[in-house]
């Protein structure tokens, strides 16, 4: 995925069902409810950190993140 490019739905979910990566949407738990609405990519980061409920500790998720908005 490209920033600044469009993507449907569908193409989003065959896309993360493929690659190991997280999608952030400001359409919430929506995201893939309806296959032709389109959303914009607006930013991608290389990972992203994360607090670890076992230890407290946090650390660096290597994987691929983007986010995306409803067009």
């Amino acid at each position: 995925m490209e920033v600044g490019k469009n993507y449907k739905a569908k193409e989003l979910d065959s896309f993360v069902s493929t690659t190991d990566v997280v999608v952030l949407s400001n359409n919430e738990s929506q995201l893939f409810t309806e296959p032709e609405r389109e959303y914009k990519v607006v930013d991608a980061f290389e990972g992203f950190f994360e607090h670890s409920s076992n230890d407290g500790e946090k650390y660096f998720r290597n994987k691929k993140t983007y986010i995306v908005e409803k067009v």
